[in-house]
């Protein structure tokens, strides 16, 4: 479920604005997905017998960290400051991965199902809304949201929607991103 791409705002050095919206945006929402894996392999890896699922989520991270290193990068680049909001995203990251994965595996993928079903859409929107003037940064995204939607596909293929309360807690986490979402482009 996409929008409509968002048009540049008029005026002078809106185009720039709108460009720092997105860039602090995608880096809180990176920044919360390594911290959600890292949540899970917390609590995974002292499991007995969740050694490859632990493994998994590690080569997840690893993908998200190297997302989130460009994201800083861009950052720095186009001076834009990150969300003021970024150490509750860490902790809040942090607390969801590690509380999925309490609830069991099929708790964890269904929190990795509902967090890259919302950033799917997320990104392609902004790969919409940035095709034109931005092409070369349309392109990353366009390859970031295909690495998010393999982690969903993964997921479900795990067996995400078996997990106990999956409607709710999709809901509930679809609900917490896109909210994120919205407060990280603006504060």
């Amino acid at each position: 479920m996409t929008q409509k791409p968002v048009p540049p705002r008029p005026g002078r050095g809106a185009a720039a604005a709108r460009l720092a919206e997105i860039l602090r945006v995608d880096h809180a929402g990176e920044l919360a997905a390594v911290q959600i894996y890292r949540g899970q392999r917390a609590v995974l890896e002292r499991a007995r017998g969740q050694e490859k699922l632990a493994g998994h989520f590690a080569e997840m991270q690893a993908q998200e960290a190297e997302h989130l290193a460009r994201f800083d990068r861009l950052l720095t680049e186009h001076r834009v400051r990150p969300t003021l909001f970024t150490p509750l995203w860490r902790v809040a990251g942090f607390a969801l991965g590690a509380g999925t994965a309490l609830l069991g595996e099929k708790a964890a993928h269904a929190c990795t199902e509902a967090v890259e079903t919302v950033i799917e859409g997320h990104y392609a929107d902004q790969v919409a809304e940035l095709a034109e003037r931005e092409p070369e940064l349309a392109a990353e995204l366009a390859k970031f949201r295909d690495d998010e939607v393999a982690h969903r596909d993964h997921a479900l293929e795990e067996g995400a929607r078996e997990a106990p309360g999956y409607g709710l807690l999709s809901a509930v986490i679809g609900a917490g991103c896109r909210a994120a979402i919205k407060i990280s482009e603006k504060v």
